[in-house]
């Protein structure tokens, strides 16, 4: 064996042990309206074997909480502790809170604020390119949920940062724009949530470096899709520097990697972190501060300890 075999080898074994007990707290398996990779079984399966800890599955049309408490109750011998949360998209009815209710009765764990159906998003696609999988074939396209009316938050809204913050679970930005978020978690602070992640400032919510440190310093943890960063992902559109800027501007302690992979026609999500763990290395981060990115991070604001 010569010595780049060993090498490589070792360095194989060192991304293993950085991901044990790791959390994927963003991940976009099957079944879905949208073709998919791999099924919430398949994925919890092999997560289980890789020694990760917990995965959260994210659909754009429905909750998952009901497939995980299946493969919970079915699959007690998974290391993986499987949950899901819920998208306020047009399918459930946008910032419907008997849904938003519903999730938290089933240990759902994320509340993602509208993601296709956010306005921001729906200006977004007009340039991108980019239309959701099913919107031609299956379900119509997306109509807007706003957030506002007459300058303030709706009282829909509203209802669902309370219950948010009675039930403990965590609310992520999801695809609205930067100034939005800014103010729905500045008030979902002072309604007692506690748990806040804002999703992939790189990309569709058009965030600045001082928009992310101002955002993190609300509390929020900030959740980078490594989709978009790592070699081989048909989604990237950002480099390695640029991942490395991403993490220095708030500092690994609050910051979550993420796969949000599960597409067809991209890297799997195990790949999918293992890549993301092998750039961080190439950029310096030692072995523990990237355990806290892919682990420690995820699992403090779902809440996996409580």
């Amino acid at each position: 064996m010569t010595e780049i075999e060993v090498s490589e080898g070792e360095k194989a074994a060192q991304i293993s042990e950085i991901l044990q007990g790791a959390v994927d707290p963003h991940v976009h398996s099957g079944p879905s309206i949208a073709p998919r990779a791999v099924d919430h079984l398949d994925l919890a399966k092999t997560y289980s074997d890789a020694g990760f800890a917990a995965v959260v599955t994210k659909d754009h049309d429905y909750s998952g909480v009901m497939c995980a408490q299946l493969i919970r109750d079915h699959h007690p011998e998974l290391k993986t502790r499987i949950f899901s949360g819920i998208a306020l998209n047009n399918v459930i009815g946008g910032f419907n809170v008997y849904a938003v209710e519903h999730t938290a009765a089933m240990d759902g764990r994320i509340v993602w604020l509208p993601t296709l159906a956010a306005e921001n998003h729906l200006e977004w696609e007009k340039t991108s390119g980019w239309e959701h999988p099913a919107s031609t074939q299956k379900i119509r396209p997306a109509s807007p949920i706003p957030l506002f009316q007459d300058g303030k938050l709706r009282p829909e809204v509203l209802d669902v940062l309370d219950v948010i913050a009675k039930t403990g679970m965590a609310l992520a930005s999801g695809h609205i724009h930067v100034s939005e978020t800014k103010i729905v978690f500045a008030e979902a602070k002072r309604r007692g949530v506690e748990r806040l992640i804002f999703t992939h400032p790189e990309d569709i919510v058009g965030a600045s470096f001082e928009d992310t440190k101002e955002i993190a310093k609300l509390g929020a943890y900030v959740e980078h899709s490594l989709g978009f960063f790592i070699e081989g992902s048909k989604f990237r559109n950002r480099s390695n520097e640029e991942l490395r800027e991403f993490i220095d501007c708030v500092g690994f302690e609050r910051t979550i990697l993420c796969s949000d992979l599960g597409q067809v026609g991209t890297l799997l999500p195990l790949e999918g972190l293992r890549r993301g763990v092998a750039t961080c290395l190439s950029l310096g981060y030692s072995d523990a501060e990237i355990h806290a990115m892919v682990a420690t991070n995820a699992g403090a604001v779902i809440g996996l300890d409580d």
